[in-house]
């Protein structure tokens, strides 16, 4: 028979148990045990290739994780995208997941999806957004919304707004902008970004809407005159320029960029992977490296990115079909 005296160790080392298991499973949030593959899905020396490459760096240093980043462009970022889906759901796997491609490509006509991005994906974490910038050319007669309006206006429909290309971000950023001061503007639509705004600071096209990042530098050297910064508050990359939201709300408009993995993540390995990138986005280096980029760290775990996803994509279908925006 067990007398008090018998039971008092067992008791001391039930409690001892306890207490050591108690840490342990506070320790125990999944990990790679392999190095993470990144696909990224659009070209080298882009936002999407630097994003990653800096994010990769930043999960060696932050928790010793080994990122291999591998560029997988095309195709509005599907051809990474299938890449992950086809992977196998470990965590191991992850692809760019942009607005550009998971909330403005499924509502776009003329886009082929080629996969269910709800059904094949993941969304694993945001990473990184960044506000656009309106600019015009450089003797634009006008230097805020009320300007452009009225230019608009007095040039009879015929103002001009530039793109990187049919149903792009600046596109349908540009057509919102326009349908915001009630003005008629004609697209004219290029092959990239960088010809769209080397037009625009030739005096060819009127205005566009670009990623801070890109005309940062023409603004500070003239070549592009800075309206406004599509965001509630100043951006440091671009101080002097005006939150457009502050008079428009619905002018708030941040480019993300973010990752997903394919259908089937466990829940441990979701959290596992966002307090990585959470980690490594609140890492003063990592972060100091973005915002020099044009870039703000954005870290959104799977459940909130998924939410983003789901509505921008209704923002930007809205924008879409008030416009009768195709992409071809």
């Amino acid at each position: 028979m067990t007398n008090a005296h018998d039971s008092l160790p067992r008791r001391l080392v039930l409690a001892s148990g306890l207490a050591v298991a108690a840490p342990l499973r506070a320790r125990s949030a999944w990990t790679p045990s392999q190095p993470v593959r990144l696909l990224i899905g659009f070209p080298p020396g882009g936002a999407v290739d630097i994003l990653i490459r800096i994010v990769g760096e930043g999960m060696q240093r932050v928790r010793g994780i080994t990122a291999v980043p591998e560029v997988r462009s095309g195709a509005y970022g599907f051809i990474a995208a299938q890449a992950a889906a086809r992977a196998a759901p470990d965590g191991h796997t992850l692809a760019s997941a942009i607005m550009g491609t998971m909330s403005v490509a499924p509502v776009m006509p003329g886009v082929p999806v080629p996969l269910d991005l709800d059904r094949e994906l993941t969304p694993v974490s945001n990473l990184a957004g960044t506000p656009m910038a309106l600019v015009a050319r450089p003797d634009a007669p006008f230097s805020d919304l009320e300007g452009l309006a009225a230019y608009a206006r007095q040039r009879g429909g015929t103002a001009t707004y530039a793109s990187g290309g049919n149903g792009s971000i600046n596109h349908l950023a540009g057509a919102l902008i326009a349908s915001s001061i009630d003005a008629r503007m004609v697209h004219v639509p290029y092959r990239g970004g960088a010809p769209a705004v080397l037009d625009v600071s030739a005096g060819r096209v009127d205005i566009m809407v670009a990623n801070v990042a890109e005309v940062a530098g023409q603004i500070r050297g003239g070549q592009l005159k800075g309206i406004g910064i599509t965001s509630a508050q100043r951006s440091d990359m671009v101080p002097e320029l005006v939150p457009l939201a502050a008079r428009i709300p619905q002018l708030e408009i941040t480019n993300w960029f973010g990752l997903a993995g394919p259908a089937g993540l466990p829940p441990e390995i979701l959290d596992g992977l966002a307090g990585i990138f959470g980690a490594v986005l609140r890492d003063e280096q990592t972060a100091l490296t973005l915002r020099q980029r044009g870039l703000e760290p954005l870290p959104e775990a799977g459940p909130a990115f998924g939410a983003r996803i789901r509505r921008d994509r209704e923002r930007w279908r809205q924008v879409i079909e008030a416009n009768a925006i195709r992409s071809d």
